[in-house]
Parts: structure tokens; C-alpha cells; sequence
């Protein structure tokens, strides 16, 4: 399988780049959202999700190990293939898919292309009570890339608090999508993105109200 990319961008296509390492060109599906940010003659990082068929196989890319991630977190629900998940991360980063689904709030899902309302309440109700996807990084935690900060990405401590915020909540005896709820609206209180203790307290005095 692989997992990561890392060389110059060859060419970049309608809905795929090439990206050439040592020598090799390997072609790379992805959304509007990353090919957005990749340059031909660049260097580039791409996380890879790769998909395995009989007839074939996909390489899929993303700029962060959160985004793909989520990329194939957003696969367990029903209904939800690559191309949907894609079009899903191209308008939602991460940080706003983990409160829109939290939050089950259906219009921000249904924003993607090709998901409609019934699809979009189907993804926040299958994926409001799970745990959020967890990759490669320290301690399991996701991490976005360098990049993908600079190109106006959350900070890389972002995703990191508000995960340790919603198991923080866990661990006292909430369940979790209560506590993904109620750190998700805490959030909404601070302009940028708190340090983990504030977040808690702040969720906590959510699941008060």
C-alpha cells in the first residue's frame, strides 16, 4: 500500500495530479480543494489513501493526514463512495466537517456537490456517535501538513484540542456524541482556536444548559 507521496507535481489534471518521485510518475485523484494548492514544477506531500480493485488501482491525495482521514471515515456511512467524500472535503476542511456532523447540521453537508438533504442527515446521523477518525501522527493524533496551514487550514493544534476536549468529556461519563455536541458549540465562542483546558471548561458548561 502506499501511504505518501513525496516529490515534484508532473502535471495536474481535471480531478487528478501526477506526481513524479524519482523518476516515477504516479497519478493522483483528489479534490478541487488540493489540487487547488499544488503548483507544476512544486514539491508537494500528498497523504495517500489507496484503493485496491480488481480492475484496478486508485491512489487517492490529500495535503493533511486529517483529510484523509476523514476522507475515509466519511466512507463508513451508507451511500458514501470516494467521489461523494471528495466533493464533501471541497467544502468542508476537517475541523468544520467534525462540528457540522457533531452538530448534525445537514445544510452545511448538503453544500457538497452531488449530496443532497437525504444523503447529508444520513452522514450526520451515522457519524455524529463515532469516535473521529484517527491516523498516522504522535499518539495517533491527526496532524495537518505544514502546507495546508500556510494555505489558510486550521492550526495544527486544532483538530489535536478538540479531540482531547471531546474524550476529556468521554472519560467523565458522557457519550460521545453529546460530548463531540458540546465541544463542537464551545467552539463557536472563540474567535481562534483555544488551548485544550479552556475548550473543556467551556464544553462543559455546555452540557449544562
Amino acid at each position: 500500500m502506499i501511504g505518501l507521496l513525496k516529490g515534484v507535481v508532473a502535471a495536474i489534471g481535471e480531478d487528478a495530479a501526477l506526481i513524479e518521485v524519482n523518476g516515477v510518475g504516479y497519478v493522483a485523484q483528489a479534490g478541487a480543494r488540493t489540487l487547488g494548492r499544488l503548483s507544476v514544477g512544486e514539491a508537494a506531500t500528498l497523504y495517500v489513501e489507496t484503493h485496491v480493485r480488481e480492475d484496478a488501482i486508485k491512489l487517492f491525495g490529500f495535503l493533511s493526514e486529517e483529510e484523509r482521514g476523514w476522507f475515509v471515515h466519511l466512507q463508513s456511512a451508507p451511500g458514501v463512495g470516494a467521489k461523494v467524500a471528495l466533493a464533501i472535503l471541497d467544502v468542508l476542511s476537517p475541523t468544520e466537517l467534525a462540528d457540522a456532523i457533531a452538530l448534525e447540521d445537514r445544510a452545511s453537508i448538503a453544500r457538497a456537490n452531488g449530496v443532497g438533504p437525504k444523503l447529508a442527515a444520513r452522514i450526520a446521523q451515522e457519524l455524529s456517535g463515532k469516535a473521529p477518525p484517527r491516523g498516522f501522527g504522535v499518539h495517533g493524533a491527526l496532524s495537518p501538513s505544514p502546507r495546508a496551514v500556510n494555505d489558510g487550514g486550521a492550526p495544527a493544534g486544532g483538530a489535536g484540542a478538540r479531540n482531547e476536549a471531546v474524550s476529556a468529556l468521554v472519560n467523565l461519563g458522557i457519550d460521545q456524541a453529546s460530548a463531540a455536541r458540546a465541544v463542537a458549540a464551545a467552539a463557536k465562542s472563540f474567535k481562534d482556536e483555544p488551548p485544550t483546558g479552556e475548550l473543556i471548561r467551556a464544553a462543559l458548561r455546555e452540557t449544562s444548559r
